[in-house]
């Protein structure tokens, strides 16, 4: 669960925008201690319904090995402004958001970290081949479409929204939910304000795109075995979004490294973040070694 933004944030993290040619971009920055990055940077990008916030309990940890670590709102989500253009929303042009952004905090390339729905536009990305990353971390996403319960989730999202609208949907659905879980008050809040913040039509369009999703993993291997670009696969024990079996049957086709994250579902950064850190920060400090 994500962090009320109106309470105090870790040293060395604060609110700003990322200014790009496409648009600015909410987004929380950590830095080192000393405040002088010595190590590339990291972007880290949310899921479907998710913000810059998911991120917000490994952003200290992982900006303490002496990197800028930035976590980004994506068009349309909380804080970063979006169109009502259905076409602004579509994977390849989140894609071509991400890829201005990875421009905006070079020169260094930066370590790329995708949650969710966010690994398959940062997916789109990396095959454009605009930027290269200085790796790529898909956390908790898949090859594909969801399937199961978490595709009747985003249906119903979709299809519900164009008639009820999210203020309605908030409460006559989700404020119910999360008082029933004995959530405290400001988390409320907070979900309630990222929530409401998102466009509903960037919510009903990425809805439709993480439901239709093709299977790209194959181009996505021969690209990154040309381009030599590293690929970590983390997930959590208990994910129940993309099953575990399948992130793990992707690791292998990517040929890429893999975590598994005890005691996590969904969303690792959230719900072990000292592991999930570790892991990012090993697998970073590989990378870079690799690359010299």
């Amino acid at each position: 669960m994500s962090t009320p933004r109106f309470l105090t944030l870790p040293p060395g993290v604060s609110r700003t925008n990322i200014e790009t040619p496409r648009g600015s971009f909410a987004a929380l920055e950590a830095l080192p201690g000393s405040g002088v990055p010595e190590r590339p940077p990291a972007l880290l990008v949310p899921g479907l319904t998710g913000s810059k916030e998911d991120f917000l309990a490994v952003l200290q940890t992982l900006a303490a090995s002496g990197r800028r670590v930035v976590s980004i709102d994506m068009r349309g989500q909380y804080e970063s402004i979006g169109p009502d253009d259905p076409a602004a929303y579509t994977r390849a042009a989140l894609g071509e958001d991400i890829t201005s952004l990875l421009e905006a905090l070079g020169p260094d390339p930066a370590h790329l970290v995708a949650h969710s729905f966010g690994g398959l536009v940062c997916r789109e990305a990396v095959l454009a081949g605009a930027v290269r990353p200085a790796s790529f971390t898909l956390m908790s996403s898949g090859p594909a479409a969801v399937t199961g319960p978490t595709a009747d989730r985003a249906k119903a999202l979709r299809d519900a929204i164009p008639e009820l609208g999210m203020e309605t949907i908030w409460q006559v659905a989700l404020e119910p939910d999360y008082t029933g879980q004995g959530l405290e008050a400001e988390i409320i809040a907070f979900i309630k304000a990222r929530t409401l913040g998102n466009s509903e039509t960037g919510l009903i369009c990425m809805a439709n795109e993480i439901l239709t999703a093709p299977d790209r993993v194959d181009e996505l291997a021969k690209h990154c075995a040309g381009t030599n670009l590293r690929v970590l696969v983390l997930y959590g024990e208990d994910d129940d979004a993309w099953l575990p079996a399948a992130q793990a049957a992707m690791a292998e086709r990517l040929n890429a490294s893999k975590v598994v994250i005890p005691g996590a579902a969904h969303s690792p950064a959230w719900e072990a973040p000292e592991t999930t850190a570790a892991a990012l920060r090993t697998f970073w400090h590989e990378a870079e070694q690799n690359s010299r």
